[in-house]
């Protein structure tokens, strides 16, 4: 080869070992929404482990995890039909975030079939083991018709009890219970507030 043609050297970053997540980290991605990003961070270099974490070892957060990953095609060839199975592997098991998770979809029609009677469901789920995400968005359905009347006041007292250290969030869930009030009777907005 002439030199005069050769090309120059291509610096490329090593790849820095990547350690398997810790499972109190994962679930803390899983909550932000960031959990597909830090795969990407970390150049796909643990998809082998999450597989088999979520398929051999059968560990909720990895089973979200991986069902994600497939339903949306990061790092692996898109199976939207694989993926959730994994995300009901792990409702299946009470991970409160695949329960919120796939009853969003079911409400949305997102990757299945709009059924508005099994999201309700989920998301009281996922609400009643105290996922805010799913206390919030709980109320928005039955606001919106999903549910029945009888269960308003177990929804506004989970979410009077909750802890918001968010500004923003406290302002959505003030506003929620608010127009939740305004549909119990007086009673039932005082019981619940009592029990939250």
């Amino acid at each position: 080869m002439d030199p005069a043609t050769k090309l120059p050297p291509v610096s490329v970053a090593p790849l820095q070992v990547v350690p398997l997540y810790r499972q109190d980290e994962l679930l803390d991605w899983i909550e932000q929404g960031r959990h597909l990003e830090q795969v990407k961070q970390d150049r796909c270099q643990l998809t082998q482990d999450i597989e088999a974490r979520a398929n051999v070892m059968k560990i909720p957060s990895y089973q979200f995890l991986w069902g994600d990953m497939l339903a949306w095609g990061v790092c692996v060839k898109p199976d939207a039909e694989q993926g959730v199975k994994f995300l009901w592997a792990a409702a299946d098991q009470g991970l409160a975030p695949a329960l919120e998770q796939l009853g969003r979809y079911y409400w949305k029609g997102i990757l299945v079939q709009k059924d508005l009677l099994r999201a309700e469901t989920l998301m009281r789920e996922a609400a009643s083991q105290g996922l805010l995400k799913a206390q919030l968005e709980w109320i928005e359905m039955l606001l919106a018709g999903l549910g029945s009347p009888l269960d308003y006041e177990e929804a506004y007292q989970l979410l009077h009890g909750a802890v918001i250290g968010d500004k923003a969030l406290h302002g959505r869930a003030a506003s929620l219970l608010s127009r939740l009030a305004a549909r119990m009777p007086a009673n039932a907005v005082a019981r619940a507030k009592a029990m939250g």
